[in-house]
């Protein structure tokens, strides 16, 4: 942790939208609600469009200084930052679990990864290069920032997605808008309260609003970029509506991620670290093993095993010791979840385990689900369901699975188990996905470029083509 000290913050109460440095409210409020419970939480400011107006006017403004900070200086600004969000770590993991539902431990986990995000992408340079030169002129190329950014975080990782965001604009000499998902505005909420602490009013605000909001900033004529997170229904939207003012656009989108067992591994660890990111967030994680391939010869055997450690992930309230499966986040995401289960149902496939609701608690909770081997077809394998509900398939064949693996209008990631490291690398780069892991599923470096294909995105987070992805190419020609 840097020297910077952080200021207080009360994360309990009074919550607030951030404008030109100050805190704002207005008459229209909305409320999240713990999906644990179904409690209903503090109440939030709706903004309104003069809101988002004003809020552009004040990112502009600022820009015009701060683009012209010294990039070491903003560095040691989000550096900052990251620190006094260390030190309110824990009330902010309280927060998160609070309206995202997740396991105290996870929402622990993921302000440490939003801490490291930031301060990784604060190590990561764009310093001006000659690209040519001979003896008439040399050509410099330098990246120069767009202006104002819109960061459109959802509500599944709002604090770990929000600061690479942030960290990776506001480095490369951006103004930002944040808007949290109207589920999960709270940290969001707390997120610019914070920042306003470290820059300069209009460098950092923060907008929390309804279903009105999204399409506002997408097609506002001063915002100059939009990096959104979220589902590729509303990832369409977004393009479309930027489109009008050709705003630069970063999506990342869905995923349903192949996972593809080779039938040489140990099968015991497998199923752990499988299990681990099928399960994890619920299955509310884009980059979550959402198919899993199994060779045939051990696909008895590996299923009993994966079945019988699953049985073992307690569920329930993310505030409760030991819970590893906490509840679906909102109404919206339950129902889907839920169709899911009903088609699982009425198309008579074999559930080993799970497969409802469950009604023993309040709160939006789904049994873990095992679904064993639904042919490819079933919306649950063409489809991702968002939820802790997984399907087992088995194969014979690398070709065979490798076309089944691909076969869907996703790409976000993929990944492959094996002793045999040579096989697993040839199965991995005929994968049709951005990110491909062997032996582990799943994670991410700030150090290395993020992004999908087919539908699953457009443009790149992370390492040094994420930076580049906040920036203009830029190139001068100057005379000898």
């Amino acid at each position: 942790m840097g020297s910077v000290e952080a200021p207080d913050l009360d994360l309990s109460e009074n919550f607030y939208n951030v404008i030109n440095g100050e805190k704002r409210s207005n008459s229209r409020k909305s409320h999240g609600t713990n999906p644990s419970t179904m409690e209903q939480l503090p109440e939030v400011p709706i903004a309104s469009s003069r809101d988002l107006d004003e809020a552009v006017r004040g990112s502009r403004a600022a820009f015009a200084e701060w683009s012209e900070v010294p990039v070491e200086k903003r560095k040691a600004l989000v550096n900052a930052f990251a620190d006094a969000l260390e030190v309110h770590s824990e009330q902010f993991a309280r927060l998160l679990t609070l309206e995202q539902g997740k396991p105290l431990s996870f929402a622990q986990g993921e302000i440490k990864i939003g801490v490291l995000r930031a301060r990784e992408l604060c190590n990561l340079d764009l310093p001006e290069k000659t690209r040519l030169e001979d003896e008439r002129r040399r050509a410099i190329l330098s990246y120069t920032p767009l202006g104002v950014c819109a960061l459109i975080v959802p509500w599944n990782f709002p604090i770990s997605l929000g600061t690479q965001k942030i960290a990776s604009a506001l480095v490369t000499g951006n103004t930002v808008i944040l808007k949290p998902s109207p589920f999960t505005p709270y940290c969001g909420l707390k997120l610019g309260e914070l920042a306003q602490q470290f820059f300069p009013p209009g460098v950092f605000q923060v907008l929390n609003g309804d279903d009105e909001l999204g399409p506002w900033i997408t097609a506002h004529p001063g915002i100059d970029k939009i990096s959104f997170t979220g589902s590729i229904a509303t990832g369409k939207k977004v393009m479309q509506n930027a489109s009008r003012t050709l705003k630069r656009v970063t999506l990342e989108l869905g995923g349903n991620d192949p996972c593809i067992i080779c039938d040489d591994v140990n099968i015991e660890e497998t199923v752990a670290k499988v299990a681990t990111m099928s399960f994890l967030n619920s299955g509310q994680v884009c980059i979550g093993v959402k198919r899993i391939y199994v060779q045939e010869n051990i696909y008895d055997q590996f299923l009993a095993a994966f079945v019988e450690h699953v049985k073992t992930l307690r569920l329930g309230d993310g505030f409760e010791d030991g819970i590893v499966v906490g509840p679906l986040q909102n109404k919206q995401q339950y129902e889907i979840a839920q169709r899911f289960l009903s088609d699982i149902e009425n198309q008579n496939l074999k559930v080993v385990l799970g497969g409802s609701a469950v009604s023993t608690r309040p709160g939006l909770f789904i049994a873990p689900t095992v679904v064993d081997r639904p042919p490819d077809t079933s919306d649950l394998v063409k489809e991702e369901p968002f939820a802790p509900i997984v399907p087992l398939l088995s194969w014979k064949n690398e070709t065979e699975v490798i076309s089944r693996a691909n076969d869907t209008k996703t790409g976000l990631g993929g990944s492959v188990w094996s002793k045999d490291i040579a096989r697993a690398t040839r199965i991995a780069r005929k994968l049709q996905v951005g990110t491909a892991w062997i032996n582990e599923h799943g994670a991410l470096d700030p150090r290395v470029p993020f992004s999908g294909l087919k539908e699953s995105g457009y443009g790149t987070e992370l390492g040094i083509e994420g930076l580049k992805a906040f920036c203009n190419t830029k190139v001068i020609f100057v005379p000898k």
